[in-house]
């Protein structure tokens, strides 16, 4: 995988009616640093799409800016999965991403991904899935990329998501 070529793709690219946060040069370097410190994770973790609290701000998928610097928006669901790959060991071994990587919604809002957000990000997700394990966080992920679900850790789900999670990587 070129992780500076993707990134390059996925900032220059339109999908859909999303917010690109990969435009802002800061986050698009963000991005490329963590795809190359993951190249060789050996599981991809697919969400449904970038949180306006989380990677709309932070650049990463599953992480608020928060966690990064200890300024900005703190994200639930991101502290609940970096919590998880932490206590299960698999920080390091994970390589995190959606199947829509930029943000639907507003600034304060998040929407469902539509068909055609889903069908312009394929190709990003397609490319990072080769020679990973693939485990789909919440519904959406799995009906597109037909991996093992686990419960998404939103709305009480955090200990659904971490003993999922734990059974999904453990197979």
């Amino acid at each position: 995988m070129r992780s500076d070529r993707l990134v390059e793709r996925l900032a220059a690219a339109t999908i859909g009616e999303t917010f690109n946060q990969y435009a802002d040069p800061r986050l698009s370097a963000r991005l490329r640093a963590y795809l190359e410190s993951r190249a060789g994770a050996s599981f991809l973790l697919v969400g449904e799409a970038a949180g306006y609290r989380g990677a709309r701000v932070s650049g990463l998928p599953f992480t608020s800016e928060r966690q990064l610097t200890g300024h900005g928006p703190a994200e639930a669901t991101a502290t609940i999965v970096q919590r998880t790959l932490t206590d299960l060991g698999l920080a390091e071994d994970v390589l995190l991403w959606n199947v829509v990587p930029t943000h639907p919604g507003t600034e304060t809002s998040n929407r469902r991904p539509t068909r055609v957000d889903v069908d312009a990000s394929r190709p990003f997700l397609d490319e990072l899935v080769r020679g990973r394990h693939v485990i789909a966080v919440g519904r959406l992920a799995q009906a597109v990329t037909g991996a093992r679900y686990v419960r998404h850790p939103s709305y009480g789900g955090a200990r659904a998501f971490a003993s999922g999670l734990a059974l999904a990587v453990a197979e």
